[in-house]
């Protein structure tokens, strides 16, 4: 006999027994998955947490001036808003305590596993069970599995010979070194991507020297950054009317940035954008050897633009030096260079982002029939709606491959993919059925329009970027307007999965 439609969703009676979901991950993409979970009277979930917190990326990247590039009140839930974010751009602590405080507004804390590290998922085509193994070699199962790890969460390191001789400091910008006093002393900072330009300046005025290595130089665009009034927070507070049409006029605001990223759009865009760049970099570095080498010599948009009020006048101070000949090897007490200069550093800083091409990794998933998704996705990743792959059922990825964004909020990305994954738990559930999964000719579909899409824009050119494999294939980016993604996953029927006893 059929169980009761609420019962079923409830996930607390079925003639399976309870239906259990486990979400891996407490950052945004986890806490957003088990909130909608538990509005949707689905209360059966359990958060795995590797660390001791919640936050994920926000909890890891403690670097001095950590903070977001997207404005405050669209980097938040749109079931969560907070009135009184201090600074139209929060830093790490704030965004942190805003999740901290998510999960006991929203009940939490007693849903999450702390220091249990998933590395193994297999799933069990008799049982239409997921196997979960950890870290200490503890098992676990569920009818559900989602991962919120994100594509952000593996520190890179560059294979640079004579890293091991080095006898002084070295840390990764994600996992700094807070117990290393950076006064007086040589420092090298590898990279200058989104987080060097955010702890460069914060680190410059106090070091001995600083010699920044850069490989290529970066679009950077006036962050403008300021702080709320206590009147405008009271105000956002009294009238949530209002905030909300703060939020969207900056939603509307960023989504026209991806006209400077389309091949079509951005012949007439891009080089407004350009001059901007250009106008800022001009007015903010003085010295001309210095400007010249932080002009771009790539189309904006090819890799991500950054934003900042402060990274330039940095790199004019008399103690900082932009290198740009390559690195050629590390020695016992500094850095040599392909031109042979050798400089003495106390300190090496690798601010060399993340292994973006490695979705999910070191977690370990076998779906149907002992199938690897490292095997599946060896030539790059992909799925359906960057959420399901097919032979992986009852499997959820969010930030998933193509999810990630060069001009919005990634937060906006992760609902969309949240309404869409609770919905098929919900259906997964009200049919009682052992499992659901993607249709394979539903994903090569969406895969073959989605790449053919990705043609038309600037990521396919010819600069280096971690959206792309080595192919060329665009793994990481999402090649439209935010809101056709939202309409896509609004849209999304069941006729594209197939469902199992």
């Amino acid at each position: 006999m059929k169980l009761p439609r609420q019962a079923r969703r409830s996930g607390a009676a079925s003639t399976r027994g309870e239906r259990r979901v486990a979400i891996l991950g407490a950052g945004f993409s986890g806490l957003c998955m088990a909130v909608r979970l538990a509005k949707a009277g689905i209360r059966s979930f359990t958060i795995y947490e590797k660390s001791d917190g919640v936050g994920g990326t926000w909890r890891d990247n403690s670097y001095p001036g950590a903070g977001c590039d997207i404005p405050s009140h669209l980097y938040s839930f749109s079931f969560d808003r907070r009135p009184d974010w201090s600074r139209h751009y929060a830093l790490q602590p704030e965004i942190l305590r805003y999740l901290d405080d998510c999960v006991d507004r929203f009940g939490l804390r007693s849903k999450i596993r702390f220091g249990v590290e998933i590395v193994g998922a297999r799933f069990d085509d008799a049982e239409a069970l997921w196997h979960l193994r950890t870290r200490s070699g503890e098992t676990f199962t569920a009818d559900v599995l989602v991962t919120g790890l994100g594509q952000l969460n593996r520190p890179s390191v560059p294979e640079i010979p004579g890293l091991e001789q080095f006898t002084g400091t070295a840390f990764h910008s994600a996992r700094w070194d807070h117990s290393s006093d950076l006064a007086g002393k040589r420092v090298a900072v590898i990279g200058n991507g989104a987080s060097a330009v955010q702890f460069v300046p914060r680190i410059a005025p106090d070091v001995a020297r600083l010699h920044l290595f850069q490989r290529s130089a970066n679009w950077i665009l006036p962050r403008n950054d300021a702080a709320y009034s206590a009147i405008a927070q009271r105000i956002f507070r009294s009238l949530p009317a209002l905030e909300w049409m703060h939020r969207a006029a900056i939603y509307w605001a960023l989504e026209t940035r991806f006209l400077a990223m389309q091949n079509r759009t951005g012949r007439w865009v891009a080089p407004l954008v350009e001059r901007a760049a250009m106008a800022h970099l001009e007015a903010q570095v003085p010295d001309a050897d210095v400007r010249a080498k932080l002009v771009p010599d790539y189309p904006l948009g090819c890799k991500r633009v950054l934003i900042s009020d402060d990274f330039y006048p940095a790199l004019a101070r008399a103690n900082v030096e932009v290198v740009t000949s390559p690195i050629e090897r590390f020695v016992r007490d500094g850095v040599v260079t392909a031109d042979r200069r050798h400089r003495p550093v106390d300190t090496l800083i690798f601010g060399t982002g993340f292994e973006s091409l490695s979705f999910l990794a070191p977690l370990e998933i076998e779906g149907r029939h002992g199938v690897r998704l490292g095997d599946v996705w060896r030539d790059g990743a992909e799925a359906y709606l960057g959420t399901a792959v097919a032979g992986f059922p009852n499997l959820f990825i969010l930030y998933g491959p193509n999810t990630n964004l060069g001009h919005n909020s990634i937060v906006f990305m992760v609902e969309a993919q949240v309404g869409w994954a609770v919905r098929c738990v919900e259906e997964l559930f009200r049919r009682d059925a052992g499992w659901l999964d993607v249709r394979r000719e539903a994903m090569d579909a969406y895969n073959r329009d989605l790449q053919e899409r990705m043609l038309d824009t600037v990521w396919m050119a010819g600069c280096h970027n971690w959206y792309k494999t080595a192919s060329g294939k665009v793994t990481n980016n999402w090649p439209r307007f935010t809101f056709r993604y939202w309409l896509e996953m609004r849209k999304a029927r069941f006729d594209a999965l197939a469902w199992g006893a």
